[in-house]
Parts: structure tokens; sequence; C-alpha cells
């Protein structure tokens, strides 16, 4: 009988959610009484809030001039230029908290002045260079997925602002069996480009949350890391070429598998969110559709032997593909949240009971290979775990987080219609600062958004190891306050800011710089003397000499054009 089943991540790949201008998904799942119930006892009496259709929206009259309409109609053609409201207010801000409460009240007012739909990277770099001459801003658009106001329509002192979307770039151009890579238009999303792979027998195995809905080439600018980072790495480790429309022309830089020749350009492309160019095509690395796909769960006794079992396991190995490890917060409002709950519950409390589990910290270990690797990784992690006196929930517990594994985001819209603030935030740090940046941050965030003597819940996720640290990944539930629900999260947001710039952190793991770290980025840009900061900004000055690309972004808002 075999040990691996095929369950997991190839058969969550092919989704189409249906999204909407204000929800990720077309379905919402519904709230269980243990969740309501958990949800009134810690934050109190909740306001909810329908959210607003799209045609009800206010959209800003569009600024574009009409002789630059007219030059991007002739370079494009007339059904790739559009300026009707419903087209401009579906590209109105991405999927960070303050972006979706802002289309729920029917505010589009962040909307771009038209949105502009090249169909070849020819058709890019024409649309530069008449936006370039022009002054108009351009805001490069791939899945609208950013949650850190990485598409805001900011003109940056520019007559207008365009979304230039790039969802109809989206083809696998070629695949190179030998070589194990595939080169791709970035308009492409993630379940179209594992089911291009897959018709080879390959896969990409890069499954962060937004999956569903994020473009490649938005992972390759914001430097994504997925949920399977401990096997198949980061985006960073996955790019081995691109190109990149500039205004003042193209940069390609060809597939190598390493090089010497001098400093790596590659680099520059990735994490430069569209404030450098346009990328218009990628190579990535690519792996042959494993034989045996494996999920199972264990409860760790506590955080800090968590912390113990991922920094082993992450620098002695061998690693599973998903390593995953939630605070005991996090887990008990997963177990809740999931429906977890009355017989269920109490046998499996009884159960970590018995072998002196009384903190659980879930973790998730997921194996992806041949039949022979995944066995031999799944014995030596087992061994660790077990040395750790961690409990095994098995892989029912385990497949099961695969199944739902993307669900968070409809969540979120329940969670928003019931009057509930939600929203994320991430960092890293090396294993001997981990501690404290965690001790620091939820305390931040607690103290922000504590209501009437009530704290918010606050739970925390390790999902990205490395011999040297690890990230941080915060959940925030709290009870809204109606009407006031941006400026609430903005100064819990600032303050997390300062707690992890206090403790030496990164302001961003994998979710990139935006507007929302976008001053408070100085430290991981080479210090606050400011001399990283110029060598970018001196790279964006030869690139982008008018400063139309996604301006007010990465780079801080004092010295932008």
């Amino acid at each position: 009988m075999s040990h691996c089943s095929t369950m997991g991540a190839s058969a969550d790949r092919s989704i189409d959610n249906g999204a909407t201008w204000t929800s990720w998904g077309a379905t919402q799942p519904e709230l269980s009484a243990s969740a309501r119930s958990l949800l009134t006892a810690a934050l109190g009496e909740l306001t909810p809030q329908r959210p607003v259709a799209i045609t009800a929206a206010t959209v800003p009259v569009s600024r574009l001039p009409a002789a630059v309409r007219a030059d991007l109609v002739t370079a494009l053609g007339a059904d790739a230029v559009l300026d009707d409201d419903a087209s401009r207010a579906r590209h109105a801000g991405g999927q960070a908290y303050a972006d979706l409460i802002r289309r729920r009240r029917g505010d589009a007012s962040d909307a771009p002045d038209a949105v502009l739909l090249p169909s070849t990277a020819a058709a890019v770099s024409d649309v530069l260079r008449i936006c370039s001459t022009a002054r108009i801003a351009v805001v490069p658009w791939g899945g609208g997925t950013s949650v850190v106001g990485g598409l805001a329509a900011q003109t940056g002192g520019a007559a207008a602002v365009v979304a230039l979307d790039l969802s109809r770039l989206d083809q696998l151009l070629s695949v190179d069996h030998l070589s194990r890579t595939a080169t791709f238009q970035p308009g492409i999303r993630t379940p179209a480009a594992e089911a291009a792979l897959a018709a080879h027998g390959l896969s990409l195995g890069h499954v962060p949350q937004s999956f569903e809905r994020a473009s490649l080439g938005g992972y390759v600018v914001t430097r994504s890391s997925g949920q399977s980072s401990s096997g198949r790495g980061r985006m960073d480790d996955m790019v081995l070429g691109l190109r990149l429309a500039t205004p003042v022309g193209e940069l390609v830089l060809p597939a190598m598998p390493g090089s010497a020749a001098g400093p790596d350009l590659r680099r520059l492309v990735m994490g430069s969110e569209g404030t450098f160019g346009v990328l218009t095509e990628v190579t990535l690395r690519v792996r042959p559709l494993p034989e045996c796909v494996r999920y199972e769960a264990w409860a760790a006794p506590a955080w800090e032997a968590g912390h113990r079992l991922m920094r082993r396991i992450a620098q002695d190995g061998p690693r599973p593909d998903v390593l995953r490890l939630s605070d005991p917060e996090e887990t008990r409002i997963s177990l809740v949240m999931s429906g977890t709950a009355g017989l269920k519950r109490r046998a499996m409390d009884a159960w970590l009971r018995a072998r002196n589990v009384t903190a659980p910290c879930l973790v998730i270990l997921g194996f992806e290979g041949s039949d022979r690797d995944v066995r031999y990784r799944r014995r030596e992690v087992r061994r660790l775990m077990l040395a750790e006196r961690a409990a095994p929930l098995g892989a029912a517990a385990g497949n099961s987080w695969a199944h739902h594994r993307f669900s968070g985001a409809y969540l979120r819209d329940t969670l928003l219609d019931n009057g509930v603030l939600a929203e994320t935030l991430e960092t890293a740090t090396t294993w001997s600062q981990l501690a404290a940046l965690y001790a620091g941050v939820g305390e931040a965030l607690r103290t922000a958004l504590a209501r009437d003597g009530r704290p918010p819940l606050v739970g925390c996720h390790i999902s990205h190891v490395y011999p040297a640290g690890a990230s941080l990944y915060f959940t925030v539930l709290a009870a809204a306050d109606p009407g006031r629900e941006i400026d609430q999260w903005t100064a819990a947001k600032a303050a997390a800011n300062a707690a992890i710039v206090a403790a030496g952190a990164t302001i961003s793991h994998h979710h990139a710089v935006g507007t929302a770290h976008r001053d408070a980025v100085a430290a991981d840009l080479g210090g606050t003397d400011g001399t990283g900061i110029a060598v970018l900004r001196a790279v964006k000055g030869l690139l982008d000499p008018a400063g139309i690309l996604n301006p007010g972004k990465l780079l801080p808002e004092e010295q932008s054009r």
C-alpha cells in the first residue's frame, strides 16, 4: 500500500474563484456558532457592515488628456484603453485592509484615470514611451493582490495615472526540459501557469496564499515567498532570466544557471515593484510533477519547543517542503474558525493532555517528491518531532490544512461583513532575535488596537525558515471602529513597524514595500544615512528619467518625484 497521495498541491491549483471588486471570491464561508462566540467574547460588540456594489461606486472624472488617450488607442487598439467607471473602480487599490474598506464603502477615489491592456511586449514599450513623454504615471498591474499599497494610483506630480494591466500577457512561451526551465509572460496567473506546466509533466511549486489570483510577474517584482519555501525556496531562487521594458529601452538579462559577470542585475529587478520598469518575460526553474505528496500535522508542546524544532530542521535538515508552526493563540483561533469544536475538539484536547501538551502549537509538514525521497525525509523529521515531545495529529489533519490552505482570504470577507478588523503583517529576523521580535510586535499590536479594555486577538506563525532565522507572520482580529477603520489600522501598523525597526528586523519578508513600508525601509536599504536609497534613486533616474513608474512606492516619500 502506498504511503503517498497526490491530493493537496496539484488538486487545488486550478481554481477560478469568481472574485468581485470587494471580495476575494464569489462565495464566503459562514461563521460557526463557536466562531461567533469566540469573537464576541474576546472583542465585545461588533457592528456588521455590508459592502457597496460596484455600480454605486464613486469614481472621479478621468484626468487623462484626450491627446494622450488618442495616442494610446493608436498604439494598443480601442479595446485596450478603458476609462469606464467599472474598469477603473476594479483597479482602485489592491487587497490591503484599507483598500478593501474604501471599496466596501463605494469609495473608488484611488482609481486610475484609465486601464491599459497591452497584449505584446512591444506594446508595453509603446505605453512607456507615450506616458514618459506626456508625464503620465504608470502603475503596473498583475493580479491586483498587493497588501502593502503597491497598486495605489499615485501621480507623483504627473498629469494623470494609468493602470498597466498585464493580464493579456498570459502565456507559457517555452519549456526547456533538459535544463528544467520555463519562460513565461508576466501576466499569467499561478493556476494557469501550473496547468500549462502540468501538460509537460512539470510544476513551478510556488504556492503563496494569493495563489488563485496573483501573477508570476507580481511574484518576481515583490520577491514573493510561497508556502513550500522550505523545499522550493523563494521566488528569488527560481528566477534565471528576464526582460524589463523601461522608458529608455529594454533590459535583457539572459537565463543563466550562475554567473560572476559583475553585479547580478536580475536581483535589481526582483523587488523593484514596477518602479524601474515593467517585466515582460521571465525564465524560471521548474521541477517534475511530484510522484508523492504527503501532509501531516503535529502539536508542539510549546512555542519555544516549536522554535527549536524549526531551527533544527532548517539548520540540519532534512527539510519538508512545507514547514509551518502556529503559536498557541493562532492554533486556538484556527481550530475554532475551522469548526473543530464539540466532541472532536474535546477528544483532541484529551489526546494532547495525555502527552503533556497543554499549550499546543500546530505544526504542518508537507513533503513532495519521489516516494523514496518523501519516505526518507518523513522518517528523519519524525525523529526530531518526537525528540521535542511533539504529538502526532495525523495525515487527516495535515490534508485538511492543505485543502483549506487558501480559505483565509475568503474568511476575511466574512469577518469584514461582521464588523471585524482582519489584517496581517510579516517580518523576519535571526533565530537569536526571534523571541524578542515576537514579543515586541505582539505587544505593539495589542496596545494599539485595545478597545474598552479588550485587546485584539493576535496570532502568529512561522512558515519560512532559513539556517540563520525565520519569518514571523502575524494575524490580527479586532473590533472595527465604524467610520474610522482605516485610521484604526494605520495607527496599529505604524506601531508594529516601529517595533520591527527597533528590533533590527526586516520591515518586509515577502509582502514587499509599497506605501505601507516605504517610510520604514531605510535600514533594509543600506542604513539611515541614505546611501542605499541614493543608489536606487540613481538607478531609477537612469531608467525612468521622467519619474512615471509607480510613483510613491518603495522609496521614501520625501524623496519622491
